[in-house]
C-alpha cells in the first residue's frame, strides 16, 4: 500500500501492513489528546452542579431500563456509566497491556517485575497514608479512593513534559497504571461490591471458562465473544460484584502479534484479484484478508480506543465530578481526613511508593532489575502517577455518600493540580543539573531491548560513515519504494550533521507490490562487486520510475563499471542470496514495510524526517556516552 510520495511529513511506509504508526504511539497520542477533553468534562460537571445542583443530581439519577420480555435491568444513568460504559474503558486498557506483553517493551518478562512491584507499592503507600489520616473515623472504609493512577491524565501530563523526559518513561508509567487498574478492580470486586450472590458469580465464571475454551480451539468470530462478554457482564452485575472487571479480563485475553510476510502477501494478492475483477464477493474477500493480517488486538484498539478516550471517560467525569463548592465547604473539606488522606496519599504516597520500590528492587537484585530510565525520570514518573481521577472517583462513589463523597471529590480534583505542580518542580530540578548528571538522571544505565535481530557487521554490511561510530542507523529499504526515496536526502543531511554516525542499508524488496525491487537490489550488489555500492544505491533511489533490466545495465555504464561483468552478475542472480539474507533478518526483526529504521539496534517508530531522526540519534549518543563514562 503506497501513498502520495509528495506528502511533506516523512512518516509513511510501503508496507506489508501499515506498521509505522505503532499501536503504542497511537494509544499515547489518543490518551494525551483526550486528557484535555477529560479536564473540560470535569470542569463542565462543576459548572453544572453549581449552576443547577438539583438538575445535575436529578438527571444522573434518572432510571433507565433495558428489558426483553419480563427480564431486564434497571439502573440509574450514573450506574450505567460507571458499571457499563467504564467496562469498555478497562477493556481497552487490557488490550494495551496485552500488546505490551506480546510485542512491546514488556515482551522480555524480566522487565515486568519492577514496574509491577512499583505499581503495587505505589498503591500500598497511599493507602497507608489514607488510613493514618482516617484512623478511628467512619471514613476509614474509603481507603480504595487513594490508590489508582488515572491513565488519561498521566499520559496527558507526559505529553506536556514530553520534551524534558525520556520516551522509555511512558511504557513504565503505562505498566504501573495497568497494575493499578487491575488491583483496583479486584478491590472494587472484593471490598466495594454489595451482597454476593454465589450462583450468579458461578455462572459468570463458567461463561468466562467457555470463552477460554473457544479461544483455545481457535474460534475467531468477534460477535461470539461479544455476546459472551455481555452475558458475563450481566451475571457479574446480578452477583453483586462490580461488572467493570469483565472489560479488563476480556482485553487481557486478546493476543497481539506483528503482521507476517505471508499474510501480507496474501492480502496483496487478494487486492489484485479485486482490482482485476471488482465484484462484491471479491471485495469482501479482500477486505477480510487485509483485516486478518492485523492482529485482533490492534484492530479492536483502533476501533474502541477513540470512543473510550473521547466519549466514555469524559462522560464518566461529567457524571461524577459535579460537586457544589463554597468557601465554607472548601474549608471543611481541607480539614477533613478524607480530603487530606486522598491528597497526601496521591501527591506524597505515590512518588514515595514507586521510587522506593524501584530503589529497593534495584538494590536487592544487585542491579539486574532497574527502571528503564534514570532515577530523576523515575521520580518524575512517580509524581505523574500521583494523578488520580477516574478509578478514584469510581471507588469514591461506591464508598461514600452525601458530604463525605463531596469531600472525597474535592480531594481528587486537588490531586490533579498538585500532581502537575510536583512534576513541574521535579523536571525543573533535573533541568538545572550539569549536562552529564542530567543525562544520567534522565536515561540511567538500564540495558536496552535490542530489536534488530542481526547485529551490524562492518565486514559484511554496507556501511557509510565511520566504522567505529558510537551510533549506527540501519535502514531496511526497497529501491522502488517512494518513501525510501523521500528518506534518502534526510539520511544524507543526518550524516552531514553528525560526523560520528554510521549508516547501514539492508535490502527488503517488497516483490508483491514492487515488481522491479528484487532486480534493483541484485543490481546494487552487482555494483558492490566492483566497489560501487553507494554510487548505484544513490542513483537508483533518484530514478525509482526506471528500474527495468535495461535501465540497470545503462546505469552501470553511466557509472563507468565493467558492463559485461555487471550484466553477468545480474543475469546469474549472484546477488540474490545476499538479498535473501537481509530479508530473513528483516523477518526475524519484525520488519514488514519500508523504510524501517533502527538506531543502535532499537527500532525507530514514527516520522523519519530530520528532526525525528536527530532526536533518536542524540538519545542514542547520550546512552553511548553514559556507557563509556560508567
Amino acid at each position: 500500500m503506497t501513498a502520495d510520495p509528495s506528502t511533506p511529513k516523512l512518516s509513511g511506509q510501503t508496507e506489508r501492513g501499515d506498521e509505522m504508526r505503532t499501536p503504542l504511539r497511537d494509544f499515547l497520542r489518543t490518551e494525551t489528546g483526550s486528557a484535555a477533553v477529560l479536564l473540560a468534562a470535569a470542569l463542565a460537571a462543576l459548572v453544572w452542579a453549581n449552576a443547577g445542583p438539583g438538575t445535575y443530581e436529578e438527571f444522573w439519577r434518572t432510571v433507565f431500563s433495558v428489558r426483553i420480555g419480563s427480564v431486564g435491568i434497571s439502573l440509574e444513568l450514573r450506574e450505567w456509566v460507571n458499571s457499563g460504559l467504564m467496562t469498555l474503558f478497562f477493556f481497552v486498557v487490557g488490550l494495551e497491556a496485552r500488546r505490551e506483553f506480546d510485542m512491546g517493551e514488556l515482551r522480555e518478562r524480566k522487565r515486568v517485575a519492577l514496574p509491577m512491584l512499583a505499581g503495587v507499592s505505589g498503591m500500598l503507600v497511599p493507602v497507608a497514608i489514607f488510613l493514618a489520616f482516617n484512623a478511628g473515623h467512619s471514613s476509614v472504609h474509603g481507603w480504595g479512593a487513594a490508590m489508582s493512577t488515572d491513565t488519561a491524565f498521566a499520559l496527558g501530563m507526559l505529553a506536556v513534559f514530553g520534551t524534558r523526559l525520556p520516551r522509555g518513561l511512558r511504557v513504565f508509567i503505562l505498566t504501573v497504571a495497568v497494575v493499578d487498574d487491575f488491583v483496583a478492580l479486584g478491590v472494587i470486586a472484593i471490598a466495594y461490591s454489595g451482597r454476593i450472590h454465589v450462583l450468579a458469580l458461578v455462572v459468570a465464571v463458567l461463561i468466562f471458562g467457555l470463552v477460554l475454551l473457544l479461544r483455545t480451539v481457535g474460534v475467531r468470530r468477534g460477535a461470539v465473544y461479544g455476546v459472551l462478554a455481555v452475558a458475563i457482564w450481566v451475571a457479574m452485575l446480578q452477583s453483586g460484584v462490580d461488572p467493570v472487571v469483565t472489560g479488563l479480563a476480556m482485553g487481557l485475553l486478546i493476543f497481539a502479534y506483528p503482521a507476517s510476510r505471508s499474510d501480507l502477501e496474501r492480502a496483496s494478492g487478494l487486492f489484485r484479484l479485486f482490482r482485476e475483477q471488482p465484484t462484491p464477493e471479491l471485495e469482501r474477500t479482500a477486505r477480510l484478508g487485509i483485516a486478518s493480517a492485523i492482529s485482533p488486538n490492534e484492530r479492536l484498539q483502533r476501533m474502541y480506543h477513540p470512543w473510550t478516550s473521547y466519549v466514555i471517560v469524559p462522560v464518566f467525569a461529567l457524571a461524577n465530578a459535579g460537586i457544589t463548592l463554597s468557601g465554607s465547604q472548601l474549608a471543611r473539606a481541607f480539614e477533613s481526613p478524607i480530603t487530606l488522606g486522598i491528597l497526601c496519599g496521591y501527591v506524597l504516597g505515590k512518588p514515595l511508593g514507586i521510587l522506593g520500590a524501584a530503589l529497593l528492587t534495584t538494590r536487592l537484585s544487585h542491579g539486574r532489575l532497574r527502571p528503564p530510565v534514570g532515577w530523576g525520570a523515575t521520580a518524575a514518573g512517580g509524581t505523574i502517577a500521583g494523578v488520580g481521577f477516574t478509578v478514584s472517583l469510581l471507588i469514591a462513589t461506591l464508598a461514600f455518600d452525601s458530604e463525605q463523597l463531596e469531600q472525597a471529590k474535592i480531594g481528587i480534583l486537588a490531586v490533579v493540580i498538585c500532581s502537575f505542580a510536583a512534576t513541574w518542580l521535579v523536571t525543573r530540578v533535573i533541568g538545572a543539573l550539569p549536562r552529564q548528571r542530567r543525562i544520567r538522571a534522565l536515561l540511567g544505565n538500564a540495558e536496552q531491548i535490542v530489536d534488530l535481530s542481526e547485529p551490524v557487521d562492518p565486514d559484511r554490511d554496507h556501511v557509510r560513515g565511520p566504522r567505529e561510530a558510537p551510533v549506527t542507523v540501519v535502514e531496511y529499504g526497497d529501491f522502488e519504494c517512494p518513501y525510501c526515496g523521500q528518506a534518502e536526502p534526510v539520511i544524507r543531511e543526518l550524516l552531514a550533521g553528525f560526523g560520528n554516525v554510521r549508516y547501514v542499508w539492508r535490502h527488503l524488496p517488497l516483490n508483491d507490490v514492487h515488481p522491479n525491487a528484487q532486480l534493483a537490489a541484485e543490481a546494487v550488489e552487482a555494483a558492490a562487486d566492483q566497489g560501487a555500492f553507494w554510487k548505484m544505491h544513490d542513483l537508483l533511489l533518484g530514478r525509482q520510475d526506471a528500474l527495468r533490466a535495461a535501465d540497470l545495465v545503462g546505469y552501470a555504464e553511466e557509472l563507468g563499471l565493467d558492463r559485461d561483468r555487471f550484466h553477468r552478475h545480474l543475469r546469474s542472480h549472484k546477488g540474490a542470496a545476499r538479498v535473501a539474507e537481509d530479508v530473513e533478518g528483516a523477518d526475524t526483526s519484525g520488519v514488514s514495510g519500508t523504510p524501517t529504521f533502527f538506531v543502535n539496534g532499537k527500532r525507530h517508530h514514527g516520522a523519519y524526517d530530520i528532526d525525528a531522526l536527530t532526536v533518536a540519534v542524540r538519545a542514542a549518543k547520550a546512552r553511548s556516552f553514559l556507557g563509556e563514562s560508567s
